[in-house]
């Protein structure tokens, strides 16, 4: 007979101080995601009048109205590539209908940088379309037909548009799926069109799903740097970039940065509120998944659904990488310049260990809450999740500040002290990068955790505490070997956002430090895209694997 272990009238006591330790280490770490918001916030208050003045006469206006412009024109373009394409591929049944509807994800994988890039160099003068429109027609110049300019206003949003709308679809597919059959067929039963159907009953209920996905679109728009300032469109993301170096204004950039939060913080308010209303309307429905029945188009209108689905799958990805191959295969011996395998190498350095550092906070923060669900746990995770909606541009500015404070004042004690001087220890090296992106996406790592934390049962360290497993010994041995698949995934979220990330680690990588990133918008700032063909198809390629991964846990 197996031999129960004693309880311990210590147990309480060390329980309690358990869970104090996990608690100030949940707290801890909020801090410390929360020292660049206080930056920011620091130094837009400490500038000069003149500085703010400038700001609001000078740049805020025009500035403003151009964000506003992007944003809006950015979600309802979105909004119509997501919502149509996710309710063509979840309500009928049309001819490469299993195929499109996982290629409509693709587009995740091209970061809207490369996109501009590749975009400009397919849609320019000199572009192929524009030498075949001319070679076709018989024009010798510029002068002798219209082509609409792509570095404009436009461009920017159909460019923006074809890589962020499968936000919307993928929140729209989900909400069109889980609503089944039962209520478009009761609708039709009852007289309703298929259009009617449509407008009355299934967008209704798919409300809170398309507010979360135009609020991940707005905040993709609002992070955007390497887009618009190729473009050539003023928001005021590129604003604040063009402040802290350009103009030399670091606390001109911080409250333009405030204005930007300020947009920020009513789009999570908003996708919060939606996010409630999600669950309700989820509640509500009363058929399932497989039970859902498509049905089926005929020849002329099943290829008109498969053209609308293949449409935006053609322009956010497979326009980018065509031109991205076509470019890398004739400049293939740029895989070995030293460059590119410096540039890689950190990025696999800075990737790598955001992620490690991300996982490992994103479960203690999981695993605080699931030991403890008091007030300050749920107000630290709270905080600590505050990065991922800060704009990469403002993020940098608070993270620079007080890592250079810190570095300024390490070397001055040891300089009077020891007669040593560290110089920028932090702030000089890529620990401003791994810190910022630390930061950011924090809460992507944290969510992704949490998730699988809540698909085990709580009644499974209950368990093993009973059959003789210390606290421990149930995290180690029982409850890390289940968590394994969500921390993996975790942690390639973070690893493959990071490799992509530009608009933080242009401003904070120290000199002669590049990553894929950086290396890719040093190129295309000169004007050879083709240069940077080879790097950004790695990003791509790096890119596409959580997205694959994404589409094939949907199609299940």
């Amino acid at each position: 007979m197996p031999v129960l272990p004693r309880a311990s009238h210590d147990y309480p006591r060390v329980v309690k101080e358990e869970t104090r330790s996990l608690i100030f280490l949940a707290v801890l770490v909020a801090l410390i995601s929360a020292v660049p918001l206080g930056a920011v916030v620091w130094i837009a208050f400490s500038g000069s009048t003149d500085s703010l003045s400038h700001v609001l006469v000078n740049v805020l206006p025009k500035a403003a109205s151009r964000t506003f412009l992007l944003v809006s024109m950015t979600g309802v373009l979105s909004a119509l590539f997501g919502i149509a394409t996710a309710w063509l591929v979840t309500t009928f049944e049309f001819p490469f209908r299993r195929i499109l509807s996982v290629a409509l994800v693709l587009p995740l994988a091209i970061p809207s940088y490369i996109a501009a890039y590749t975009f400009v160099e397919f849609l320019d003068y000199t572009g192929p379309l524009q030498t075949a429109l001319r070679s076709t027609l018989g024009f010798k110049t510029a002068r002798d037909y219209w082509f609409p300019d792509i570095r404009s206003l436009g461009g920017a949003v159909l460019i923006l548009s074809s890589v962020l709308y499968p936000y919307i679809y993928l929140a729209c597919r989900a909400t069109f799926l889980m609503q089944g059959r039962a209520a478009s067929d009761v609708a039709r039963t009852l007289g309703s069109g298929l259009w009617r159907t449509l407008w009355r009953i299934q967008l209704p209920m798919a409300r809170p799903a398309i507010v979360i996905g135009l609020t991940l679109v707005a905040m993709e728009t609002l992070n955007d740097i390497g887009a618009v300032e190729y473009l050539g469109v003023n928001t005021i993301t590129f604003s604040i970039y063009d402040s802290w170096l350009n103009r030399g204004s670091l606390s001109g950039a911080a409250q333009l940065a405030l204005v930007l939060l300020a947009v920020v913080i009513v789009l999570i308010s908003i996708e919060r509120i939606a996010r409630r209303r999600q669950r309700f309307s989820a509640n509500r429905t009363t058929s399932s998944v497989n039970d859902h029945v498509r049905r089926p188009l005929g020849f002329g209108s099943g290829s008109l659904a498969a053209v609308a689905c293949l449409l935006p799958v053609a322009l956010g990805f497979l326009l980018p990488f065509a031109m991205l191959v076509h470019y890398a295969s004739i400049r293939l011996e740029l895989l070995a310049e030293p460059k590119l395998i410096k540039a890689l190498w950190n990025s696999v350095q800075v990737s790598a260990a955001a992620a490690l550092a991300t996982v490992m906070i994103g479960f203690m923060l999981a695993y605080t809450h699931r030991k403890d669900t008091s007030h300050s746990t749920r107000l630290a995770g709270r905080i600590a999740s505050l990065g991922y909606g800060i704009p990469g541009t403002v993020l940098a500015i608070g993270v620079l500040f007080p890592l250079a404070a810190f570095d300024n004042t390490l070397d001055a004690i040891l300089r009077a002290h020891l007669g040593i001087s560290t110089g920028l220890l932090l702030s000089g090296s890529g620990f401003a990068i791994f810190y910022a992106c630390s930061v950011r996406f924090l809460t992507m790592a944290e969510g992704t955790v949490d998730a699988g934390f809540q698909k085990l049962s709580p009644h499974l360290d209950m368990a093993a505490r009973t059959l003789g497993r210390n606290r421990r010994q149930t995290l180690l041995f029982v409850l890390l070997p289940n968590m394994r698949p969500a921390l993996l995934t975790a942690g390639l979220f973070v690893f493959v956002e990071t490799m992509k990330e530009l608009s933080a680690t242009i401003l904070l990588r120290p000199f002669n430090f590049n990553t894929l990133a950086t290396l890719v918008y040093e190129d295309a700032s000169r004007a050879q895209v083709e240069d940077a063909s080879v790097a950004a198809l790695i990003i791509v390629l790096v890119g596409l694997i959580p997205v694959l991964f994404v589409s094939r846990t949907m199609e299940r």
